[in-house]
């Protein structure tokens, strides 16, 4: 006969590290609300501030200033919309926006260049793998340590984003959008999908981050505390 399922004692119950007995699987951050989900809607205005502020990105000095522009508009929505996270481990405006801003500034800057300026799918995938080389690893710096507490956990981030743009820049493209006028950033198709995948990938960082959290209470010399 099966034995019944005991309840634990109150003072099992007290002895739990707080994060673990209260925390639940982490939904998706698109799904929790207006805050990261709205974020998709910075990108095609950042292409349209962009394009005001320095015409097409068909020179050097338009795909810095440009991806800069950007880059600094997507990064305040990020840190904004990123409240959708535990609170505790939101993007810190303060370095995640000029990471953003100068990251996609020389990404765009260099990458543009390597594909002359083109504008076929071929050319914008690659353009977006490279742009996201120094706007990861910027962005990868500026996670907040109750984020991303480990190494690894920057260089997934790291490693993610020129992944992440060059789906944005192909999903962009194969919608029809107009790319021949030559945005600093893909448009709202593409921004869908970007949003979708960095947002997951939040998710899986805070989850992380809350079970780490959690197995250093329980266990502190594991995170350099005292026994």
């Amino acid at each position: 006969m099966q034995q019944p399922r005991q309840r634990p004692t109150p003072s099992a119950r007290a002895a739990l590290p707080r994060d673990v007995e209260r925390m639940p699987r982490p939904a998706h951050p698109i799904l929790r609300g207006p805050g990261w989900g709205a974020t998709f809607l910075a990108f095609p205005v950042a292409g349209v501030a962009a394009m005001w502020a320095v015409g097409a990105i068909d020179d050097p000095a338009s795909a810095a200033v440009g991806g800069a522009i950007a880059g600094a508009l997507v990064g305040a929505a990020q840190a904004f919309g990123s409240r959708a996270l535990d609170p505790r481990r939101r993007l810190a405006p303060g370095t995640w926006i000029p990471a953003t801003a100068v990251g996609m500034g020389l990404g765009l800057l260099a990458a543009s260049a390597a594909v002359g300026y083109a504008t076929d799918l071929g050319s914008l995938a690659l353009m977006g793998a490279i742009t996201g080389v120094p706007l990861g690893l910027a962005q990868a710096l500026a996670l907040p340590r109750t984020l991303a507490p480990r190494p690894a956990h920057r260089l997934a981030w790291a490693a993610a984003v020129p992944i992440v743009l060059a789906v944005g820049w192909t999903v962009t493209t194969l919608v029809g959008v107009d790319v021949e006028q030559r945005y600093a950033t893909f448009g709202a198709s593409g921004a869908l999908v970007a949003t979708a995948l960095t947002g997951g990938l939040l998710a899986v960082l805070a989850r992380r981050a809350r079970a780490s959290a959690g197995a250093g209470r329980t266990n502190p010399t594991a995170s350099g505390g005292v026994a």
